[in-house]
C-alpha cells in the first residue's frame, strides 16, 4: 500500500497531506505517526530513498509494482523521528532522516521490493533516486548492505527449502536401506539377527 504525504506539486498539496491537508493539524500529525508505529509493528525491514524529484504519477507506478506486504510512503522527518523514538529497534535509522524521504516498509519481501523499486526508478530514469540507507534486526545499513540483504533467500523461501530438505529424508534413507550390498542395509539386517538370538 502506499499513502503519500508531501509532494512538490502545488495542485496536490491538499491531497497529499500539504498545507491545507489533514497531515498539517495536530490530530493529522499524530496519525500519521500512529501509521508509521503500525508499519514498523510488522516490518522486517525499512529503508528509505531521497523523495524530491518523485512525481504524484511515478509514486503511484510504484505502489503498484510492489508486492504485497509493502508499504511505502513519504514522511516528513519529524514524525519519523517521533515515530522511532525509544524503539531499539528502529531507532538507528535516525541518522537517515535528512532532506526529504520516502520509506519503504517491508513485512517479509525484501527482493520484490527493491526489484519494484529498481524497475521504477530505470524506467522514469530518475538517477538520483537512490537508497539512502536501511535497517533490520537493528542494525544501521548503507545502500550496499540493503542491496545484499535483497540477495539473501527470503523467509518464505528458507521455509520451503527447510521443508523441502525435510520431506526428502525419508526418500533419501529409503534408497539407503534397499540398497543392495548397503553397509546400512547389512548393519540393519545384523542388528536384526543379533535380537532374534536373544
Amino acid at each position: 500500500a502506499f499513502l503519500p504525504s508531501t509532494f512538490p506539486s502545488p495542485k496536490t498539496t491538499a491531497l497529499f497531506g500539504g498545507a491545507k491537508g489533514h497531515a498539517t493539524t495536530i490530530e493529522g500529525k499524530k496519525s500519521r505517526v500512529e501509521f508509521v508505529k503500525e508499519k514498523l509493528e510488522t516490518a522486517e525491514m525499512i529503508f528509505s530513498v531521497p523523495s524530491e524529484k518523485i512525481t504524484v504519477s511515478q509514486s503511484l507506478e510504484l505502489r503498484n509494482s510492489l508486492p504485497e506486504g509493502t508499504t511505502c510512503a513519504v514522511i516528513k522527518n519529524s514524525l519519523m523521528a517521533r515515530a522511532i523514538a525509544d524503539n531499539g529497534t528502529w531507532e538507528s535509522s535516525s541518522s537517515l532522516l535528512k532532506g526529504s524521504n520516502m520509506w519503504f516498509f517491508i513485512d517479509s519481501d525484501i527482493k520484490g521490493t527493491l526489484k519494484g523499486l529498481k524497475t521504477v526508478t530505470k524506467e522514469h530514469a530518475l538517477e538520483d533516486t537512490k537508497i539512502k540507507g536501511g535497517v533490520i534486526d537493528g542494525d544501521l545499513l548503507d545502500a550496499a548492505g540493503v542491496a545484499k540483504v535483497g540477495e539473501m533467500p527470503s523467509k518464505m523461501e528458507l521455509i520451503a527449502r527447510i521443508a523441502g530438505g525435510i520431506n526428502a529424508v525419508p526418500t533419501k534413507l529409503a534408497r539407503v536401506v534397499k540398497a543392495p550390498n548397503s553397509k546400512l542395509a547389512r548393519a540393519i539386517k545384523l542388528a536384526g539377527e543379533e535380537n532374534g538370538k536373544e
